[in-house]
């Protein structure tokens, strides 16, 4: 049983909440997120907090209801503060380049690659084998930096790649003669 749900979410000043039925909509100042509620989560805004309850004791309605209660936590944490992702590109003649709205890629393949970058996901490369993402959306900001990473995924041998910067990679040995 999931015990995300019995936690309220405080509601930090600077931060309007607007509760419409099954519609849910975060504005701060760094912007403003929206959300449709499962009919199977109980919403309710109670003294500067929001509650999230089950509508029935079904497994599956607790579980939405600990689900949809992280969702709005990380909608109102990326309205105040937002969120960043790193990569870091390992590799002989690995760069990355900010062109406008596009990343510009070069991944040893024959071709530079050219990734159009989501409404709402900034990014910016401090040097030319790192790559910060900012987005106050955290699902679309994971699922952009997948798409990067997936391009030239970090590999076993010589750990040559585009990995994030916290993730660790299981260096194989050569063959043996």
């Amino acid at each position: 049983m999931s015990r995300v749900a019995s936690n309220p979410i405080t509601i930090p000043s600077g931060v309007e909440v607007n509760l419409q039925g099954s519609h849910i909509a975060v504005k701060g100042s760094k912007g403003s997120l929206e959300l449709d509620i499962n009919p199977l989560v109980q919403v309710s805004e109670e003294d500067g907090a929001l509650h999230f309850k089950a509508v029935n004791d079904a497994r599956s309605s607790m579980a939405m209801a600990g689900t949809f209660r992280s969702l709005v936590n990380n909608m109102v944490v990326g309205v105040v503060d937002g969120f960043q992702k790193k990569l870091q590109l390992n590799g002989v003649g690995y760069r990355a380049t900010m062109q406008g709205k596009k990343l510009n890629l070069v991944l040893g393949f024959s071709h530079p690659i050219d990734f159009e970058l989501p409404e709402g996901v900034s990014a910016e490369t401090p040097s030319q084998t790192e790559i910060v993402l900012t987005s106050i959306d955290k699902q679309l900001l994971g699922q952009t930096a997948a798409e990067i990473r997936a391009f030239r995924p970090p590999e076993p041998y010589k750990g040559k790649g585009v990995r994030y910067v916290d993730e660790y990679v299981r260096r194989k040995e050569a063959k043996k003669k």
